[in-house]
Formats: structure tokens, sequence, C-alpha cells
């Protein structure tokens, strides 16, 4: 029977952790272990883990900051079954999660990844609605009743056009997770790099319609900072670059088509482009128009 590896690479308020670390403890399938690395310098923490009196949950703080990439290659370091999920400190798994996940692999003992469904919250746990999640919903994300598996240019091109993915969701296969090291070049397209280079390997991708995790999205969180600076769209700009000719080597010219365009990461831009005029960010401004009306370039 799989036992499930739970990383947790922790920064940042420790209530927010603290709900992340309870609700894997009330997982209905109980053959998990949780690993908690401790990034940054909150007082008490350790103290509340050994107040816990759970074998299943280990916790360790790291002897200097090593940063959002680093924590997670340590993390993974750290792995040791053959499945493990790489939470986000401020996420929640509901109840049924790894039941949901020892379903999933049911259906397919082999795949690399399994993306549950899942529920957007905020700050305070309440369902948030946002354009970004609800145009994944409705334009982006396959429609699954059940479990549909997924690989290739098709799912490639997909994830180009809309990256749809919830990455703190998803179950990995730990050898497929190991495979693929963290780009320290890399932080808000670090998740859809990796997928990549995994679809590239010939690795699928299962899609599990069931909602068992809720994501937490509110204004703190790196993605949104890195958006309002206008500096995630420079990462993003190159990064679909060096993709698209990637892709083009390696025979999926959809897939370098959709990296060229980046439409949904143009359209992204601009939704943020008033507010950053309106605040006179200069820096920002350039970045957001940058990334909106680039030109198309053939990969070379």
């Amino acid at each position: 029977m799989t036992t499930f590896d739970i990383m947790l690479p922790y920064y940042g308020p420790v209530p927010l952790m603290q709900a992340a670390v309870r609700s894997v403890m009330t997982q209905s399938d109980r053959d998990w272990r949780l690993t908690v690395v401790d990034d940054g310098r909150e007082e008490g923490v350790a103290r509340w883990f050994d107040t816990l009196d759970d074998k299943r949950v280990r916790y360790q703080r790291n002897e200097r900051n090593l940063g959002v990439s680093g924590n997670y290659r340590k993390c993974i370091d750290l792995v040791e079954f053959d499945r493990v999920v790489l939470m986000g400190t401020d996420d929640i798994m509901l109840p049924n999660y790894l039941e949901c996940m020892r379903d999933s692999l049911a259906v397919a003992p082999d795949v690399a990844m399994i993306q549950p469904g899942v529920e957007v919250i905020d700050e305070l746990g309440q369902p948030r609605r946002t354009l970004a999640d609800g145009t994944k919903r409705r334009i982006y994300a396959p429609k699954v009743d059940g479990h549909r598996l997924m690989g290739g240019q098709e799912l490639a091109t997909g994830l180009v056009r809309g990256n749809w993915l919830y990455f703190p969701s998803m179950c990995w296969r730990a050898d497929a997770l190991k495979s693929v090291p963290f780009r320290e070049d890399l932080r808000v397209t670090q998740d859809l790099a990796l997928v990549m280079e995994l679809l590239l390997r010939g690795e699928e991708l299962l899609v599990s319609s069931p909602i068992c995790f809720q994501y937490r999205r509110h204004s703190a969180s790196i993605s949104s900072t890195t958006a309002g600076s206008g500096a995630r769209f420079a990462e993003e700009r190159g990064y679909f670059r060096e993709l698209a000719k990637v892709a083009q080597e390696h025979g999926w010219p959809r897939t370098a088509k959709a990296a060229r365009f980046h439409v949904a990461s143009r359209l992204h831009a601009l939704t943020l482009l008033p507010g950053a005029v309106r605040t006179g960010r200069k820096e920002s401004v350039s970045h957001i128009v940058a990334h909106a009306f680039g030109s198309v370039r053939q990969a070379p």
C-alpha cells in the first residue's frame, strides 16, 4: 500500500501553516508522512510541533534561509516514498484528498502527475472567485467527469495557452519529480517548466474531477507581487521564447506556436496595465507593455 510523502516547504504566517498541517492530520486515509522544512525564523514553531505528538509529522528548521527554490529542492531531497505532494504552506487538504489520490492511482498506477479538483479560497478560508481562476476553468481546463489521462503535444499546447494546473495540489511520482531539477533562474514559471520537461520526456498527467484541495489565493503570494511589479512577465517572456525553440526541435509545432504567442499571458499583462499607469510605476509599465505587445518570433 502506498505511503504518501507530503512535503511542506514553510515560510510565512504561522497560523496558515498550522491550518495546513492540521488539514493533513485529518485525512481519512491515514497512510501518510508529513515533513515540514522551516525556512523562516518565526518563534515558537518548533515547540508547537512538539505538542502534536504524531510520529508521522517531521519538522526541521534550516540553518540558513534557502529561498523558495532552495527549500523546495531540499524537500524533494528528503522524499523517501514513491508518491509525493509539494503542498503550499497556506493551502488546505480536504479530508478526502489522499483518498482521491489513491482512487486515481487505481486508474493509472504509473502516472507521473495527478491534478485533482481544486477550490480556490481567500485569506479567511472563504471561496474566492477571480477572473484568472474563472478563465482557467471555463476556457483552458479540460472538462472531466471522473478521470482523464492526458499527455504529449495536446496537453503541452493547452498548458502553454493557459496554465490551468494548481501545482501545490498535485501528487507526483517521486522518481519523476526528482529527475527534473528546480531551476535557479525561474520563480513564477518554475511549475510550468517542470511539467513541460516531464511531458517532453513522455510522462503523462491524470486529471481527477472530485474536489479535494483548497488553494489559497491572496495578494501576498509571489505570483501576485511579481505580476504587480511586471517582473513576472519578463520571466514568462524569456521562458516562452525558450520553450518555443525546444518544442519546435522536439516536433511539437502547435506547442511552439502557442509558446510564441502566449496569448493568455499577454492578456493577463494587459489587465494590470491600467493599475501600473495610475501608480506611476514606469518599470512595471515597461515590462507589461513589452510582454503584451512584443513581437511573435519564429523559434530559430
